[in-house]
């Protein structure tokens, strides 16, 4: 669209033989000529305004809610799906994801990468928010918010400084958090400084240690998640069963 016209510059209607509806449609942050978007057929496509033309499209198992462009390396997109999971995808190969991140026990409605490119945060129709680092390759949060009154998050959002992340959710209220929970604002002391180097420095040293590990990365959860986590487990554990099955005695 052009702001001083009241008619469409260019329509793209070419959707790879789907006329479903388009949900999520994102500019490329440095090829002005490049969009990107989510349509209701479960397909992720790009296009080409200076062509008028659809360039790619994959398909997933479920629909996308959300598509944002890696502001440091806009080769990358993140996508957040209707499957309780986020991918990464490399424009060029939109055959496979880069990487899945899990932990969501129900639709991924909105996505926001930090203005670093280096963690993007997610908000769930699971009641929760949660925090991914690309520094983490085994595709699990390093940290997860949730109160006792949020519910449904539709929207999440990071400050230009990193610092906080902004949340909107259907109980009609708008949350700031810490992008770090541990971080403690304002001008530390040289004495608070020290001792959070001496902490940081000790859990690198030990993080190889069972135990270390799992108190570094415990976080408390919901019971419902907790409860709703467990049986996805069970129902996985039993397709994976029941497809060997069918394999062996087919």
């Amino acid at each position: 669209w052009d702001p001083e016209r009241n008619s469409p510059i260019q329509t793209h209607d070419d959707l790879w033989g789907s006329s479903d509806t388009v949900q999520v449609v994102r500019c490329h942050p440095v090829e002005a000529h490049l969009v990107a978007n989510c349509s209701a057929d479960r397909g992720i496509g790009l296009h080409d305004i200076r062509t008028s033309s659809a360039m790619k499209k994959t398909i997933l198992r479920m629909r996308s809610n959300d598509l944002q462009w890696n502001p440091m390396e806009p080769l990358n997109f993140l996508v957040g799906n209707e499957d309780h999971q986020a991918y990464t995808f490399d424009m060029r190969k939109l055959s496979e994801p880069t990487h899945i991140y899990k932990g969501h026990t129900s639709a991924v409605m909105s996505v926001a990468w930090a203005p670093t490119g280096r963690e993007f945060v997610t908000g769930s129709y699971d009641r929760t928010i949660r925090i991914f680092s690309l520094s983490r390759h085994k595709g699990t949060s390093r940290d997860i918010y949730h109160a006792k009154r949020m519910q449904r998050v539709f929207s999440v959002s990071y400050s230009l400084d990193s610092t906080y992340i902004i949340s909107g959710s259907d109980d009609t209220n708008v949350r700031l958090w810490k992008s770090n929970a541990t971080e403690k604002l304002g001008q530390l002391t040289t004495r608070e400084e020290a001792a959070m180097k001496y902490r940081e420095a000790l859990i690198k040293k030990f993080e190889h240690m069972p135990e270390v590990r799992k108190i570094h990365r415990a976080r408390k959860t919901p019971k419902v998640i907790k409860k709703q986590t467990h049986i996805g487990i069970i129902q996985k554990e039993s397709a994976e069963r029941k497809q060997s099955n069918r394999i062996k005695h087919s």
